[in-house]
């Protein structure tokens, strides 16, 4: 129902039982035209008024010269007004009361530090008038629900106001069109979509707020360029998801330039992805990288609303897309659970002996004869505990066969409860109406891509499993915080007592102040040692040849102190040494790193992948969140394109992978119970065979000021 005036101003912005256009045309072609048809096309049933300077009438309706000529306690007020004129009307808008404005106009935070400027003050008036004030530069929004589309975009698609639906929530206009309408063309009902633009006072989390706890919305679609309270924003889909009601989020800003455009476009200033997708994907948000997955992730939510945590089965009528199948799930990460025993005993009586029974499933020619092969199959892999989402994937066929295996898979599709993607191979070749009514009655969605709909399954089970890790966090091991006294960089001999207090195998050795204490420490831990100076400020200590490796005897170590003494002072001639740290050299083995970071916006984030040169080489970085188990650790190390040297090649053992997975617990532990640490990074840590564990050999702590 709509809003009453005693709801927040947010509720009545979106609710209106009274609306006004400020800037009201009778062209349908202009901004003021444009929103009032699209009223007049919803039939909107609350009280609208019109405020233009040279009409008395619009269509009939009467108008007044000004805002300031409305009656008080207008629900909802569209400024179609020009850029310099915006900070009046608000102003004027909140002087009669109104529960919130949609601003238009353009030339505000996007337009530089001036921009910026004009776009504070016009906040500062809503907050302190209590007005919701959605914009500037946006497209405004449309609530299906109530029929209110406060917008100069023509909505078309509009019919009849649904149930419920999908809330489509972004600061692009015309993304959030394009989304809509994808959905509504799918046969997905939406129940909102705002758009919110340089959002000067209310945000992508402010409407999502309103809406998070709405029964009538099922599903929140949303195309974000920044994410401004990264706090609130996690409540808030940690919310949904308790509700119930999956989150789907396309973000762009992967790459440099596409920050920069996010910046040029309303003013944001983007943050760092990576760190935001882990975080966002572990608290159960499905994150997309393209609008296809969006759309295709958003019509599987829309019916299953449940991430599956285990991989896909598929069953096709073609041999050679099986080999398609398999070569892609490896590609994006979809894996293909074997059958269980039952299940393959209860089709075996159904296929040829030459026929295989696996999965992906291939019918071979039996669908010629027996179209209910699909059905039967489709069941049998759907009652299998192993499979989370089962795909069907077929060459479309004469209008005969299209309608005969439309008869066969939709009824077994229809009452899956776990999520079903059905592809009618062919690309733009045309179906049948038969078969098109009958996708349309199912309300099932229908692919014409088999890529888009693996894609869209691999999105969903990362979900699932994401879910699945954190409903069984770590245990907590009850280490003690790091005692820290100082900020900035911590020596690494500091950092390294503190690591092995914590269980992380660290080199044997100790800091000498003098080469009398350098060689007694040489003799205690047995040579060859290593030799690296020493102070907080020398974080780089191989640049300033600080490291001297493979020193062999007393008179090495000698030499190698000399020499050290005097690169370190050629670098940087100011500094002062605490010391030199005098370790065991270690054995050799594969070279991983292991770090943590306190981001200001998503707190701790974790990352593995190989270490040494490397990690700089090859980038090949798993992050997590924290709080993860140890099966969820070793399981994401394994998705590290290196991943296979941990497994042992050419005859080599297998790695302690399991230590590995506990050094990263342990990490993410130090830096929970001590709030302070900013940064903790182990390069390398070596790794030896299986159970014969790792071996920090440096490491660098940093910590904030206290």
């Amino acid at each position: 129902m709509p809003a009453t005036s005693e709801a927040t101003p947010i509720a009545r912005l979106l609710r209106p039982r009274s609306v006004a256009i400020v800037g009201a045309s009778p062209e349908s072609g202009s901004i003021g035209g444009a929103v009032l048809a699209n009223l007049e096309h919803f039939r909107y049933g609350g009280a609208i008024h019109l405020v233009s300077r040279s009409r008395a009438e619009i269509n009939g309706r009467p108008c007044v010269p000004s805002i300031d000529d409305l009656p008080l306690g207008i629900d909802a007020i569209a400024l179609v007004v020009p850029e310099a004129a915006v900070l009046d009307a608000v102003a004027a808008c909140v002087r009669r009361k109104a529960g919130g404005a949609v601003v238009f106009a353009s030339g505000f935070s996007e337009t530089g530090d001036a921009g910026r400027a004009k776009q504070e003050k016009l906040a500062a008036i809503a907050r302190e008038g209590g007005l919701a004030l959605n914009g500037p530069n946006c497209l405004g929004f449309v609530n299906f629900l109530d029929g209110v589309p406060l917008t100069f975009e023509f909505v078309g698609e509009y019919r009849e106001p649904p149930a419920s639906g999908v809330a489509v929530i972004g600061q692009s206009g015309a993304m959030v069109g394009n989304i809509r309408s994808a959905l509504v063309a799918r046969g997905i009902p939406v129940a909102h979509a705002v758009s919110t633009g340089n959002e000067a006072a209310l945000g992508v989390e402010d409407f999502l707020g309103e809406l998070v706890g709405d029964k009538t919305v099922s599903l929140f679609a949303l195309f974000i360029e920044q994410i401004r309270r990264p706090a609130l924003f996690l409540d808030l889909v940690a919310r949904a998801r308790a509700l119930g009601k999956p989150v789907a989020l396309l973000h762009p800003g992967r790459t440099a330039r596409s920050r920069e455009s996010a910046k040029s476009h309303t003013g944001a200033l983007a943050g760092n992805h990576a760190l935001m997708r882990t975080t966002l994907t572990h608290r159960g948000v499905v994150v997309v990288d393209t609008l296809d997955e969006l759309f295709d992730v958003a019509a599987l939510l829309a019916r299953w609303p449940e991430p599956p945590a285990r991989g896909a089965g598929v069953i096709t009528n073609s041999g050679a897309f099986r080999g398609l199948a398999l070569d892609l799930g490896v590609e994006i990460g979809l894996d293909f659970p074997a059958l269980a025993g039952v299940t393959v005993d209860a089709l075996k009586p159904m296929f040829p002996p030459y026929a295989s029974i696996d999965n992906p499933l291939d019918t071979t020619t039996l669908a010629f004869s027996k179209p209910e092969i699909f059905a039967v199959a489709a069941k049998a892999l759907l009652d299998d505990p192993g499979i989370g989402s089962l795909m069907i994937s077929v060459v479309a066929g004469p209008p005969r066969i299209q309608v005969a295996k439309s008869d066969s898979i939709l009824p077994v599709m229809a009452a899956a409860g776990k999520p079903v993607a059905f592809v009618m191979m062919g690309d733009q070749e045309m179906l049948v109406e038969e078969f098109n009514r009958a996708i349309r009655s199912s309300g099932l969605p229908l692919f014409r891509s088999p890529d888009r709909a693996m894609r869209a399954l691999v999105r969903i089970a990362d979900c699932g499993r994401a879910l699945e890790a954190a409903s069984s966090p770590a245990r907590a091991s009850g280490l003690a915080p790091i005692p820290l006294t100082e900020s900035g960089a911590i020596a690494e001999y500091r950092a390294k007592r503190w690591l092995a207090a914590a269980g992380i195998r660290v080199p044997e050795g100790a800091l000498a102040r003098n080469i009398e204490e350098a060689q007694q420490i040489a003799a205690r831990v047995g040579y060859p040692v290593a030799a690296k100076a020493q102070a907080s400020a020398l974080t780089h200590k191989s640049d300033a040849g600080g490291v001297m490796l493979g020193i062999a005897d007393a008179n090495a170590l000698c030499a190698a102190w000399e020499r050290l003494q005097q690169d370190v002072r050629r670098a940087q001639p100011d500094l002062a040494l605490d010391g030199v740290l005098v370790e065991r050299m270690a054995e050799p083995g594969l070279e991983m790193f292991v770090g943590a970071r306190r981001d200001p916006d998503w707190g701790v984030v974790l990352m593995v992948g190989l270490g040494g040169v490397w990690i700089e080489a090859l980038e090949d970085v798993r992050l997590l969140p924290p709080g993860l188990g140890e099966a969820a650790i070793i399981a994401e190390i394994r998705k590290l394109k290196g991943a296979r040297l941990l497994g042992g090649i050419r005859g080599a053992p297998p790695l302690d992978e399991l230590a590995v997975a506990r050094t990263v617990a342990i990490v993410a532990e130090l830096m929970q119970v001590t709030p302070r640490l900013s940064e903790i990074d182990i390069n390398p840590l070596v790794v030896y065979p299986a159970g014969e564990g790792v071996q920090a050999l440096d490491a660098l702590i940093n910590t904030a000021a206290a």
